[in-house]
């Protein structure tokens, strides 16, 4: 999923015939500030023409003439193999940012988003896009008023925003950084997304905990990670406010592995998204 800022529109005729595709959400009620899985269900008809491209799926979620945020993907079972007569059916997660203004003075309890999805081929340079496959208004509710606050107290070092790389913005912690959240004294769903430098450390493990209970402990394989937990609320304790304790086994000092750098911090993970609600 990436956050967008820009408006446009331009749509050429659609380039693949004989698909159709439902969408549905995971969350019967939706609001802005959630995360939700979106459920894809593409049907080949039998008039569908077999394609040699693997096409990848534009998925647009519009405020007004705005381009809120998108999640362009390839879908999991590449085009260059789907049939006539068949359905491709899987789920992906994305993050409505929060877009309502409640402050608005046209606003009337509740916002819209256009999604709006289609095929395009990897290989198209003309600067527009087919017309959608897919498109449909969305009604948003307000995010709760009750989400709980997250405060980042120690261990954390100054968040970093840099667009062009796969994590966008983060901020480091040394070898353990804690997080104090509001207990909302309810099962909540705790998202986790971030990162580290495999070209600097092996084998890296990182623990998770709630107050003193470890939550989870893993090596990550890749650069990026991703974790979702369902936390029963007897795990949070019966204090107004909880801790969330990020921690590792092993940190580095870019100044003494990375060539020309001058960092002299004591870093461990980079978190670029906590989600608890």
């Amino acid at each position: 999923m990436q956050l967008a800022l820009v408006s446009f529109s331009c749509k050429r005729e659609t380039q693949i015939r004989g698909v159709e595709l439902e969408v549905s959400f995971s969350e019967a009620i939706l609001s802005d500030d959630l995360i939700t899985d979106i459920q894809y269900r593409w049907e080949t008809k039998k008039d569908f023409v077999e394609v040699e491209e693997d096409y990848y799926a534009y998925v647009h979620f519009w405020h007004r003439y705005n381009l809120l945020f998108y999640d362009n993907h390839s879908p999991e079972i590449p085009t260059s193999e789907w049939k006539p007569g068949k359905e491709y059916v899987y789920s992906r997660r994305v993050y409505i940012p929060t877009f309502i203004d409640k402050s608005d003075p046209a606003f009337e309890g509740e916002g819209t988003l256009r999604l709006s999805i289609g095929l395009n081929s990897p290989y198209d340079r003309s600067g527009g896009l087919p017309k959608p496959l897919f498109e449909k208004k969305f009604k948003f509710l307000p995010a709760p008023a009750d989400i709980p606050k997250i405060s980042y107290e120690d261990g954390w070092y100054d968040l970093e925003v840099k667009p062009e790389t796969s994590l966008k913005r983060w901020r480091w912690t040394a070898k353990e950084a804690r997080c104090k959240i509001d207990n909302p004294r309810r099962d909540a769903h705790l998202f986790i997304r971030g990162g580290v430098n495999l070209g600097v450390l092996n084998n890296q493990k990182i623990i998770f905990k709630i107050n003193d209970s470890i939550l989870d402990e893993f090596i990550p394989k890749e650069i990026k990670f991703e974790k979702s937990y369902r936390i029963k609320k007897e795990i949070l304790g019966e204090e107004d406010r909880f801790y969330l304790i990020i921690s590792t086994d092993k940190t580095f000092i870019p100044k003494q592995v990375i060539l020309n750098s001058k960092d002299e911090r004591e870093l461990g993970v980079q978190i670029s998204f906590i989600y608890f609600r």
